[in-house]
């Protein structure tokens, strides 16, 4: 998993910020997240302005704990972002 996620404890979370080079570039990767969360069943926080988005990824209800099922999905964002030509990190 990529050093830029931070990991928090309470609550149990995953915390990361992508920025991106205009709209255009944040919207196709927000498309492709939303794609993604259907398919794994993961749904992140997200909030976004014009070129970034902050993406929180929350334990499922009744668990304390981060397992690999979030990291994998954190490695898979990641994908996504590394796939956008126009797409960098913070």
């Amino acid at each position: 998993m990529n050093q830029q996620w931070q990991e928090r404890k309470r609550p149990a979370r995953l915390e990361r910020r992508y920025e991106f080079q205009d709209y255009g570039t944040l919207r196709d990767f927000l498309d492709r997240a939303a794609e993604l969360s259907e398919r794994e069943g993961l749904y992140p926080d997200m909030g976004f302005g014009r070129d970034y988005v902050n993406m929180t990824i929350h334990v499922s209800e009744g668990e304390e704990m981060l397992d690999d099922t979030h990291r994998r999905f954190a490695e898979r964002l990641d994908a996504l972002v590394d796939a956008e030509a126009g797409g960098k990190t913070v």
